[in-house]
């Protein structure tokens, strides 16, 4: 389910940036990502997204980055780790996966992330989990 289908869409409070790749939904202590169909979500795409988020939340935003996988795409794992060490924007991250391949490559991505990645299977399982994060408590 899209982030815009969904029940939070009208409940959250956000701002909706509108990348020529995919959607993200910047919340108060979240983001959420939806990639457009075929996308190779390169490094050039993760320097822009990260540019727009830190001009949107500021210098050393703590965030959860929610990756909302309704369509099939795909990424270079090993960004994790260069986003982790090049940004620190993010202390966890959620995917939503939808089916087998997807929690295959979520499975492969969590092995490159220090930080935490957890698997979710609906957007709603992924916003709970991040506002039950102690670190925003």
């Amino acid at each position: 389910m899209k982030f815009e289908d969904s029940e939070f869409f009208k409940s959250l409070k956000h701002f909706k940036l509108e990348m020529p790749f995919g959607n993200y939904y910047l919340c108060e202590k979240f983001f959420v990502g939806e990639l457009n169909e075929g996308v190779h979500f390169d490094w050039k795409k993760v320097k822009r997204v990260a540019k727009e988020l830190l001009e949107f939340y500021g210098e050393n935003p703590k965030l959860v980055f929610i990756s909302n996988r309704v369509n099939a795409y795909s990424v270079e794992p090993q960004n994790w780790i260069r986003v982790e060490k090049e940004y620190n924007i993010m202390f966890a991250s959620a995917i939503v996966i939808y089916n087998k391949p997807s929690y295959l490559n979520a499975s492969l991505e969590k092995r490159f992330s220090k930080n935490s990645i957890k698997r979710c299977k609906s957007i709603k399982e992924a916003i709970d989990w991040a506002n039950g994060l102690t670190e925003f408590n």
